[in-house]
């Protein structure tokens, strides 16, 4: 016996009659007179009997009828709990990011979600490119800022940031290459690149490496281990002989011997991505998408 058919007995019992559980069921009387005569019939007995005054249960429907009214209350009850459940999930956004963030690209755009939507909770951790792709297959995050744009057509993407790289490495280093512009990337040719694990971000690897070449910069054997943390970049270009590619007003503070510099041209632009499953339909997801999107928080080129 179905729940459907189970309720549809109950407010037959209830209503004593077939044209008011109908009305209250919102089925065609028809139907249910055939879901009754089906009932009885699959039990082999009179469960209903039927009157002027009206449809009664008999001794075998009121025993039926006690153990519908407690399959139902379970039944509702477990319906509420896993609703409730739902309802507690769908406040949590998961959100992944990677190593050296904007500081000011997420701030904004989270106030402002927390206004729209005080209900919800983010969940951020600090993922590689290839780790948060992995979790959006399998809806373990709900937006990642990948380093690269996916081309798998389950998801949406949008450029959030573009930022020019420029050189860290020993001041003595560019005193001859660097002028009012900054210094040309040949002019890094001779040193070592302290780069990234090309396993955290294969694409945006491969465009690195590419760039250097074409500049005439060797950028070494590929590195698969984890990220370098920022003391040990810094401690390899202290050494003289290695540079290191970061943003402007990169968050760490330099040795005295150790300067940024602008690389002409802009020839390494390092793009963030907003990615998102393209079936999602979350409300305070996409309030913080556009929020992403606003020239404020597009920054900083």
């Amino acid at each position: 016996m179905e729940i459907r058919t189970m309720r549809a007995f109950v407010a037959v019992v209830e209503e004593q009659g077939l044209s008011a559980a109908a009305r209250r069921l919102h089925i065609s009387q028809p139907a249910l007179s055939q879901t009754m005569g089906a009932l009885e019939r699959e039990f082999g007995v009179k469960l209903l009997t039927r009157s002027t005054t009206g449809v009664r249960a008999t001794e075998a429907g009121l025993a039926l009828l006690t153990e519908a009214r407690a399959v139902l209350v379970r039944y509702d009850q477990a319906l509420a709990a896993m609703e409730a459940r739902s309802a507690a999930a769908a406040t949590t956004l998961r959100l992944g990011i990677p190593v050296e963030l904007p500081a000011d690209l997420l701030s904004r755009a989270l106030l402002d979600l927390a206004t729209a939507y005080p209900g919800t909770r983010v969940q951020a951790q600090h993922l590689s490119t290839a780790d948060q792709l992995v979790a959006l297959h399998r809806n373990e995050l709900d937006l990642g800022l990948l380093r690269s744009r996916p081309l798998d057509k389950d998801f949406d993407a949008m450029l959030v940031v573009e930022e020019p790289l420029g050189a860290l490495l020993v001041a003595d280093r560019a005193t001859g290459p660097a002028g009012p512009q900054g210094i040309r990337l040949e002019a890094l040719t001779g040193l070592d690149w302290v780069g990234f694990p090309r396993s955290g971000s294969p694409a945006w690897y491969d465009e690195v490496a590419a760039i250097l070449r074409n500049h005439g910069i060797d950028p070494g054997p590929v590195v698969n281990d984890g990220p370098l943390i920022a003391d040990v970049k810094l401690a390899s270009v202290s050494g003289g002989q290695a540079f290191t590619l970061v943003p402007a007003g990169w968050s760490q503070p330099l040795p005295d011997i150790v300067g940024w510099f602008p690389l002409v041209g802009d020839p390494i632009v390092r793009r963030t991505w907003a990615v998102w499953k393209a079936d999602s339909h979350r409300r305070d997801l996409g309030h913080l998408i556009a929020a992403l999107d606003r020239p404020a928080a597009r920054q900083p080129r």
